[in-house]
């Protein structure tokens, strides 16, 4: 896709010294117009939100992976000094409780995170992968039926119902109700504009129902998934209440595919504008790890991580008072000259072990490991089936999501 697109949009007119953030990705895998300003300021700068609050832009990688871990610095949402990028998402805070994991600190974020963590260690992904290339299989047989020559979208027909259906297989919920939730956490993460914050609570609400609903049905009839283990070991021990984990339910559900489906769907149009890649990884499938990293590196979906300053924080010579908001870029991160050399090129080769694409700190993804095992199935069987794969419009015609929560893509279109 051409780095020369329209100009960026952006959500609140900001001064040269603190311009508007964020801004419009025009290429979903590329930075955004103006990154590279942002970038050239330092390793931490000043940036306008839309409300008009000044608040801390994070851009440098060492910065960045010292400010992570800091416990001075909040990831509480319900703080009302807690920045916020986006009028639609300041109407979800009103909610009665924290999202579980993402909007918490220690140790309710510590007592969450030990709930749920042995389910995405490694041996238990691992013995998930039959089950990720199945689906992964079963869907390409269904999209290849089309013929070559068809046209379908990427993104509905393949990135987005195989992490549905393993994040529905883990959790125990039926998958035959994806559609119900599929939509709704499109709705959560990618809704933009004022006029769309009551649909994305709307969607947030009915999701939780669901839940709560599906938690009594496997009180009922209890199986051996990880629902089923968290009502059994957390919920009749009373070591957690019933919203909680309906919340805690629901924050695994929604994360667990929206956030693969995008870099599935990111991955495969960054290798396509990238064909020498492309063929290195044809060539030799045990580079997919590595790409897997890179790709993350490279895309940065989850590229705006709030905080709030809850004390005094200085850093490379600027001083983050309390109460202040603090955004940690983690395409900027990811793309600092300091720690990655040719830090804009994709190089499926590059050990970036030190990207941020997962985030850092006590915060970092705590499904990682499943998404990497589905992001390396997903695309390895894709390039292994469909070897004339291709877009099916031209790449800057595929929509681009609002640049609020998560970076990606409204559909894909591919032919081949």
């Amino acid at each position: 896709m051409p780095d020369t697109l329209d100009a960026p949009t952006t959500v609140a007119d900001g001064s040269d010294d603190a311009p508007a953030y964020p801004i419009q990705r025009t290429c979903p895998y590329r930075m955004p117009p103006g990154y590279e300003e942002l970038r050239d300021k330092g390793p931490i700068s000043r940036v306008t939100l839309w409300n008009g609050r000044v608040a801390w832009l994070v851009t440098g990688n060492e910065a960045g992976r010292r400010l992570f871990p800091d416990p001075r610095l909040s990831s509480d949402v319900l703080d009302p000094r807690f920045p916020l990028l986006a009028p639609r998402i300041e109407a979800q805070r009103q909610q009665a409780a924290a999202p579980p994991l993402v909007g918490v600190d220690d140790p309710v974020h510590a007592r969450q995170r030990r709930m749920v963590l042995p389910s995405f260690g490694v041996r238990q992904v691992n013995a998930l992968r039959p089950v990720i290339q199945r689906y992964a299989d079963e869907l390409l047989d269904k999209m290849l039926a089309k013929g070559p020559g068809s046209t379908v979208d990427l993104l509905t027909e393949y990135a987005l119902p195989m992490p549905s259906a393993v994040i529905c297989t883990l959790l125990g919920v039926p998958y035959e109700d994806h559609h119900y939730f599929d939509e709704r956490s499109r709705h959560v993460l990618s809704s933009s504009g004022p006029e769309q914050a009551a649909q994305a609570q709307q969607a947030f609400t009915e999701i939780l129902a669901y839940l709560d609903d599906l938690i009594s049905r496997r009180q009922a009839e209890p199986g051996d998934t990880l629902l089923d283990e968290l009502i059994s070991r957390q919920l009749e021990e009373g070591k957690v209440d019933r919203q909680e984990l309906a919340m805690l339910a629901t924050v695994l559900l929604v994360s667990g595919h929206e956030t693969t489906s995008n870099m599935i769907a990111l991955s495969t149009m960054a290798l396509l504008a990238h064909p020498e890649q492309l063929e290195q990884l044809r060539a030799d499938e045990s580079l997919m790890p590595r790409a897997v990293d890179e790709l993350m590196r490279f895309a940065s979906i989850g590229d705006m991580l709030m905080r709030v300053a809850k004390e005094d924080v200085e850093i490379e010579g600027r001083l983050i008072k309390a109460g202040d908001g603090v955004i940690l870029s983690t395409m900027l991160m990811n793309r600092d000259p300091d720690s990655f050399e040719r830090p804009d090129e994709l190089d499926i080769r590059r050990q970036s072990g030190r990207h941020v694409g997962f985030g850092y700190g006590i915060h970092q993804c705590i499904g990682q490991n499943l998404a990497r095992a589905e992001m390396e199935i997903a695309l390895a069987t894709l390039l292994r089936r469909v070897p004339t794969l291709r877009l099916a419009v031209p790449a800057d015609q595929v929509g681009v999501n609002a640049p609020f929560v998560l970076q990606g893509v409204t559909d894909l279109p591919v032919t081949w």
